[in-house]
């Protein structure tokens, strides 16, 4: 099948071609029929899929077709909510790119910059709009921005929104939408809650799902390599060095820890950089530039800065440490085998991880290949031992268990699983002015 056959109409087509695409992916065949007919959608794809194209260029037709395209004050008609500033980045890229010969005007705000130049594009007006829910309702507050004539909207990474803690600003968003409207939902994952959400803002959408639910892309070889904690860097070094990588997208848990190893792996002369939400929006711009480039050859992220990243033919990818989320493991190997590439993702695991390894697996359906580099064998004294979650297994232990639960803080080491989904939904607050703001 090609794009001709899909009915998009001449500028799309030389657009497309100019990208030097042929052949419509999967998603992109069953979903712009589908949206060019006005359909609500509910769509399941794995990132690198070619998803943003797939709703990108339907949307830009059918914004062409209203007949309005480029006549009098522009006004808001189609809004795409993202997560993330970098995915926000990305998708209004994309649609200047497919949109590059048609007379559409587009922008796209998110929080880490400053407004003003925002509000002046805003309010010489825009057909399309790509934005955060947080730094949106910003506008909203000012008054640069006016949603009451949006006839498509789309909500990408919907789950990602869900999981940062983005409802309460989507809610307020959508009260600002009309009623009648197409919507498109894209979804990595299928969880109860985005059943919810698409059954109360959907019309009779179609579903459109290319990949199994919560499944890891097939195009990624998966391994795990045991190694004790304290030589985890070490390990890191010597896999990059002695494979000769050119480009590895690492992923640590938490900001100071993505600091930290990136300043590690610089003395060990490996050149890399380190991305996550404290870095300042032009910090993170730069630093994927130059990963891309090829000028750092290890960018260091955590899974909010990472999420939304599309670096062409990314080979490599490295889970430093595991997520305390297993959906989060597919997300992150989702950066690798991208577009019908292949790509490789390891994991240096610990014996504190096993439990987090073992969830993954149970949601992957299957264990995940072991290999143990020599000369980093974990030691075995080590393995014996009970995991100590600082707690005191007698009354008489009880100081001397909180001490060294203290001590384990101070040397990095990590809360429980349940302390950690227990206070997910406290950070969720904080987490949406920070990322989406």
């Amino acid at each position: 099948m090609s794009f001709e056959s899909l009915g998009l109409r001449a500028e799309l087509l030389r657009a497309v071609s100019e990208k030097g695409y042929s052949e419509p992916t999967p998603i992109q065949r069953q979903a712009i029929p589908l949206i060019l007919e006005g359909r609500d959608i509910m769509g399941g794809a794995q990132t690198g899929t070619g998803k943003t194209a797939g709703f990108t260029l339907p949307l830009l037709q059918r914004l062409m077709s209203s007949g309005s395209a480029g006549k009098g004050r522009r006004a808001i008609r189609a809004l795409v909510l993202t997560p993330t500033r970098e995915l926000a980045a990305q998708v209004a890229e994309s649609v200047r790119i497919y949109g590059e010969h048609l007379p559409l005007r587009s922008t796209v705000v998110f929080g880490g910059v400053s407004i003003n130049p925002q509000k002046q594009k805003l309010i010489r007006g825009v057909d399309i709009l790509v934005a955060t829910p947080g730094r949106l309702l910003d506008h909203v507050g000012q008054r640069s921005v006016d949603l009451s004539r949006v006839d498509i909207l789309v909500l990408d990474e919907a789950d990602r929104m869900l999981d940062m803690g983005f409802i309460r600003d989507i809610r307020k968003v959508l009260a600002l939408l009309p009623k009648q409207k197409q919507t498109l939902l894209f979804s990595a994952t299928f969880s109860s809650e985005i059943k919810q959400l698409a059954n109360n803002l959907l019309n009779s959408p179609a579903l459109v799902e290319v990949a199994r639910r919560n499944t890891a892309s097939e195009s990624v070889t998966q391994v795990v390599h045991p190694v004790d904690k304290n030589r985890k860097r070490e390990l890191l070094s010597f896999l990059i060095g002695s494979n000769d990588w050119k480009q590895v997208l690492v992923f640590t848990r938490t900001k100071h820890g993505a600091n930290r190893l990136s300043a590690q792996l610089m003395t060990d002369g490996i050149m890399s950089a380190a991305i996550h939400g404290n870095k300042s929006q032009g910090a993170r711009t730069k630093a994927l530039a130059d990963f891309k480039s090829g000028k750092v050859r290890v960018l260091v992220a955590t899974d909010i800065a990472a999420r939304g990243l599309d670096i062409d033919q990314l080979p490599h990818v490295v889970n430093f440490e595991l997520p305390n989320v297993a959906e989060d493991y597919i997300h992150r190997i989702g950066r690798t085998g991208r577009a019908g590439n292949e790509g490789e993702a390891m994991s240096l695991v610990c014996v504190d991880e096993l439990k987090l390894l073992k969830d993954i697996e149970r949601l992957l359906k299957r264990e995940i290949p072991k290999d143990v580099i020599s000369g980093y064998t974990p030691d075995p004294t080590i393995a014996a031992q009970p995991i100590n979650r600082g707690r005191a297994s007698k009354p008489g232990n009880a100081k001397r268990g909180s001490r060294k639960q203290t001590s384990q803080q101070r040397r990095g080491a990590q809360p429980p699983l349940h302390a950690i989904k227990n206070s997910r939904s406290k950070r969720s607050a904080v987490q949406s002015q920070q990322r989406g703001r």
